[in-house]
């Protein structure tokens, strides 16, 4: 399979993501056999406001919303986050946000978080009136766009002369600010800005009037402008004006761009916008429960010790085949879906990413009774203990419906000094590879096929797989064997239904890791609920460690429904 690049990597993640969360909600076109209808299921029911949902957020979350980064969070990032609902999901978002924002991906620190939350406690100090100077225009400029270029700060009182271009002439002002900035994104260069304080409380506010400032605008014969000296001009001539200012007409004839009524509207509307996001290479992370329900799948992962400090961790995925849209040729039914998958740290630095293409063949005799049953993928990817994040898309390349996944994946340790298990895996099939195959392809764990049970549901006729390793075994210096027993038990709520105890020397393995893989029979099992408890237990060190699983026993009727393995293509 052609492999991608980041940029295309970006862009296939960007393109499946970002725009459907505008557009998640329309119904995919000539859907097929097997499609079900978001729609449909979603008929009658009221979906809450944004108001609603903000209002019933945590109070961490609705804080972060309403006032870490109110002023920088786009509408579309806004609406995403209020689409989700589990505290694990809006942390997600949350990193997701400030990493789209990093200017360095790979680095731990991100300089852009640090300075936003500067500018916010910067605010707070410099520009608090009767409220948090976060709240205020200026606090709100500074948090979004920094410290300007230039300042120019005057105090109530002071004498003011006026520009030619707005009609000369001495007055006195209210205090007042003027910021310019060199260059801001989407905006321009050289953008000025005025606060002026009218009220005297330290206050300012954000103006496009120019004559806002002048404290002696409506005292009669006070602070005339060069043409109303002259008497060529009445003052009272400023309060006709249409363009919202009151402003005298030019002494020069002419005004200056920034004065032009129209460039000063477009800067109130782009002022406020929340600036640019410059990094956007995690953009498609972004995405909310809308785009996740369009193609739903299962997952899990399990975590294998290598060597040292390797832990390999097969991800599995399992696609029910009703949620692919198929294509028919020639008597053929086909679906294809398109999967990338990565890993990152907390930090953002990418550390893993795979990706494949699924595709499903039926001919039309079993195209029904596939739709009934799932696919199931999966990639065995080599990882360090630890915390990260993994990020998974997959879409549907003939209906372009989108499934997305984005989880906490701990890594745990495999300490040398103590018996250790790796995570139990039931499973619907485990058998022998042929040796040219050993350590090779999806479900493969050294020279074993373990595939697991996503939903751990079997029939009676069907046998449950057991796979797990045990590591660090203690070794008699004498025999130079090990000394362990494993003990299984199955329980229905309470009650141990069946009990059966084998050791290392039963299952023929002496050294210090051990593999139990173990068919178990369910035909005198009852319909209905189970556990399974497993000790393995170390004579020689004293040491135990335990693994259990629920598992469900089905109707005989339900078999239709076992997963299909999907190579890639």
């Amino acid at each position: 399979m052609k492999k991608l690049g980041y940029p295309q990597i970006s862009t296939f993640l960007g393109t499946a993501l970002f725009l459907l969360v505008s557009s998640a909600a329309m119904p995919a076109q000539n859907q097929q056999a097997g499609q079900p209808s978001d729609q449909k299921q979603d008929a009658g029911k009221k979906k809450p406001s944004d108001k609603q949902v903000l209002k019933e957020l945590a109070t961490p979350y609705k804080k972060w919303l309403s006032e870490d980064v109110s002023y920088i969070i786009t509408d579309a990032e806004r609406k995403a986050f209020l689409q989700l609902q589990t505290n694990e999901e809006l942390e997600q978002f949350i990193e997701q946000f400030w990493q789209r924002r990093n200017p360095d991906p790979d680095s731990v620190d991100n300089t852009v978080k640090e300075e936003h939350y500067r500018r916010i406690a910067y605010a707070n100090e410099h520009f608090s009136s009767g409220v948090q100077g976060w709240r205020t225009d200026r606090g709100r400029i500074y948090i979004m766009y920094g410290k300007p270029d230039s300042l120019e700060s005057h105090t109530q009182g002071e004498n003011y002369e006026r520009p030619l271009d707005q009609g000369g002439g001495e007055t006195k002002t209210y205090a007042f600010e003027d910021w310019t900035y060199h260059y801001i994104d989407g905006i321009g260069e050289n953008v000025e800005l005025e606060f002026v304080d009218p009220s005297g409380t330290g206050e300012f506010h954000l103006t496009s009037d120019p004559s806002e400032k002048d404290a002696l605008l409506y005292v009669p014969g006070a602070g005339l402008t060069l043409a109303e000296q002259e008497g060529l001009s009445d003052k009272s001539a400023r309060f006709l004006n249409s363009d919202g200012t009151h402003l005298a007409p030019s002494a020069t004839g002419g005004r200056s761009a920034a004065l032009d009524e129209f460039n000063r509207l477009e800067l109130s509307a782009k002022i406020w916008q929340p600036p640019t996001v410059k990094f956007k290479d995690l953009e498609a992370v972004v995405s909310s429960r809308i785009v996740r329900d369009q193609l739903k799948f299962d997952y899990r992962f399990d975590f294998m010790r290598v060597a040292g400090d390797t832990v390999l961790v097969p991800i599995t995925l399992q696609i029910p085949n009703n949620q692919m849209s198929f294509q028919s040729k020639d008597g053929v039914h086909t679906a294809t879906l398109n999967l990338f998958a990565r890993v990152s740290s907390l930090s953002g630095r990418t550390v893993q990413t795979f990706e494949d293409t699924i595709r499903r063949d039926f001919p039309d005799s079993l195209l029904q009774a596939s739709l009934r049953s799932s696919s199931i993928y999966q990639k065995a990817v080599p990882l360090r203990p630890g915390l990260y994040r993994l990020d998974v898309v997959i879409k549907d390349t003939t209906s372009n419906n989108v499934g997305v996944m984005n989880t906490r994946l701990a890594v745990p340790p495999f300490d040398d000094d103590k018996l250790q298990a790796s995570t139990l895996i039931l499973a619907d099939e485990i058998s022998a590879v042929a040796s040219k195959d050993i350590g090779v392809g999806m479900f493969v764990i050294g020279s074993t096929k373990v595939r697991p049970k996503l939903d751990q549901s079997f029939t009676p006729s069907q046998p449950m797989g057991i796979y797990f390793q045990l590591y660090n075994l203690k070794i008699d210096e004498t025999t130079h064997k090990n000394n362990a027993t494993i003990d299984f038990e199955i329980f229905q709520g309470n009650q141990s239904i069946k009990h059966v105890v084998q050791t290392s020397e039963q299952l023929h393995q002496s050294g210090e890791q051990l593999t139990v893989q173990e068919s178990v029979p369910l035909q005198n099992l009852p319909p209905g609920k189970y556990r399974i408890d497993i000790k393995a237990t170390d004579a020689l060190a004293n040491q135990t460690v335990s693994r259990t699983s629920e598992f469900t026993v089905t109707p005989a009727a339900a078999q239709n429904t076992a997963a299909q393995a999907a190579p890639p293509r």
